[in-house]
């Protein structure tokens, strides 16, 4: 055990020591190699949203209602199970993210770790990221551009099953006739963004 978890271990510490003391922990973490997955919340006008990245991008965003053990328990059976709160690592996309809720961005530039989505879901979910802002696009169009296109209701699971809404605009796909359909989040989440980037709502 090092020094800084004794320390932390060794009973009740005041709040500002305990937070410098898990700072120390993270640095060292990182410092090792032990760092592989860094999470921090960001409250936005849905609610308390979950962020989780690795170094190769944004692999988790969770919305407040998602049970937070059930992603960790997700993060660390099918990523890794060196996960830390680490705010600093989120940073970036904590700020693209803001500057999207406050209307003064219009794409994200953080990259994307797919590590939580296989197969026919991954095409799905990777047109789905090449819809623009604004725009709007069908199930049967995602599923057609991931090589299927009569498996729409395929696609519908694989959006349904998005680990990174919001970045990966699953909210921008709606059925052909013109509804909605289905959202992680729910319908109010889905209206809401649509309505933000003033794409047409049903």
């Amino acid at each position: 055990m090092s020094d800084v978890e004794r320390r932390l271990a060794h009973g009740r510490v005041p709040a500002l020591d305990r937070e410098r003391l898990q700072a120390e922990l993270r640095a060292a973490a990182e410092r090792a190699g032990l760092l592989d997955v860094a999470y921090a919340s960001l409250d936005s006008p849905l609610g308390e949203l979950l962020v989780a990245v690795t170094p190769r991008g944004l692999v988790r965003l969770a919305y407040e209602g998602e049970r937070s053990e059930a992603v960790m328990d997700e993060l660390a059976e099918r990523v890794s199970p060196r996960i830390l709160n680490a705010p600093e690592r989120t940073d970036a996309v904590r700020r693209e993210l803001e500057d999207y809720f406050a209307g003064r961005r219009h794409g994200f530039e953080t990259a994307v770790d797919w590590s939580l989505v296989r197969g026919f879901a991954s095409g799905v979910l990777q047109a789905t990221a090449r819809v623009p802002f604004g725009e709007l696009a069908t199930y049967a169009e995602v599923a057609a551009a991931a090589g299927s296109p009569r498996a729409y209701r395929a696609a519908g699971n694989a959006l349904g099953a998005n680990p990174i809404p919001i970045v990966v605009p699953c909210h921008r796909i709606v059925h052909a006739g013109g509804g909605l359909g289905g959202y992680t989040g729910g319908l109010e989440r889905k209206r809401y963004l649509l309505g933000l980037e003033g794409a047409p709502v049903g």
